[in-house]
């Protein structure tokens, strides 16, 4: 079975941009697209109304972006296989669904100003932290660059190791199938409190932290490396915050991908800071991969 590449709709122009990366992701996959809406419309309108008129209101509206929507990534790329739903549910509630039978997730998030666009809507938010699938989530201003080999260049921020698998699992997947470069890179700090008095780090207490760094990133990607020994890897370790490191990676890359630990039972938002600062503040479009544990 096929798992299709599924994107939320609104009738926005950021989910329609958000619809020509879908495209392009699922020509790069092989696989077919889904475009959905989800809508309350009879809760809001009322039973009553929708027995009383053959297509309601909201229904046609509906209908109608969804069209708009299969429209557009028909004309993007005429031979995709492409399907349209109106979900009866909130749009978190729907998505979240779906990416139990989903590839991946593309989501556009609506900004309204300059200030909105600096920031994330609660429906890219949640999703992105509690989602089964990997989710891409664009903000207005990031450019569709997945087709037609533009994107050359993907970013993949390292963490702990036990946290690692699937985000770098993915990042060397994204990478083969673009043909692009891989920039893994890995942030490292050294605390306040540690001086040249301390008897380990006499002389240098930095570079232990940074020798430290340079082995988890190697740990973490040794196996996958060699695994697809096509991709161009470059490895990088850089002093300072993870957050400030990764949306520094973030402006030189097309995309840029984290993990979010999955915790089972646990139904709050599961993004680390490093993952929610990154979907508010990239520079390019980020993946968010799911990690089990």
């Amino acid at each position: 079975m096929e798992l299709p590449v599924v994107v939320g709709v609104d009738g926005s122009e950021p989910s329609m941009r958000a619809v020509d990366w879908a495209v392009d992701e699922a020509v790069l996959r092989g696989v077919p697209l889904r475009l959905v809406y989800a809508s309350l419309w009879e809760r809001y309108e009322g039973t009553a109304l929708a027995e009383s008129l053959d297509t309601p209101s909201e229904q046609v509206l509906a209908d109608n972006i969804l069209d708009s929507a299969a429209r557009r990534a028909h004309h993007r790329d005429s031979d995709l296989k492409v399907a349209t739903e109106v979900l009866p549910e909130d749009a978190v509630s729907a998505l979240l669904h779906e990416g139990w039978n989903a590839c991946a997730l593309v989501l556009g998030s609506r900004g309204r100003s300059g200030v909105a666009e600096l920031l994330l809507g609660s429906v890219c938010l949640a999703v992105a932290a509690r989602a089964d699938c990997p989710v891409f989530v664009l903000r207005g201003s990031h450019d569709n660059q997945a087709r037609d080999g533009m994107l050359r260049r993907i970013a993949l921020g390292v963490g702990d190791e036990q946290q690692n698998a699937e985000a770098v699992r993915f990042a060397f997947k994204e990478a083969q199938r673009r043909g692009a470069a891989l920039d893994a890179v890995r942030a490292w700090r050294c605390p306040v409190h540690e001086s040249v008095d301390h008897p380990l780090l006499a002389g240098a207490p930095a570079r232990l932290h940074e020798e430290r760094a340079v082995e988890i990133l190697d740990s973490a990607l040794s196996e996958f490396a060699a695994e697809y020994p096509s991709v161009e890897l470059r490895r990088r370790t850089a002093e300072g915050p993870a957050r400030r490191v990764l949306l520094e990676a973030s402006t030189r890359a097309n995309l840029l991908v984290g993990g979010a630990r999955r915790r089972q039972g646990h139904l709050g938002l599961q993004l680390g800071q490093v993952a929610h600062t990154a979907l508010h503040h990239s520079r390019c479009p980020f993946a968010v991969v799911p990690q089990r544990g």
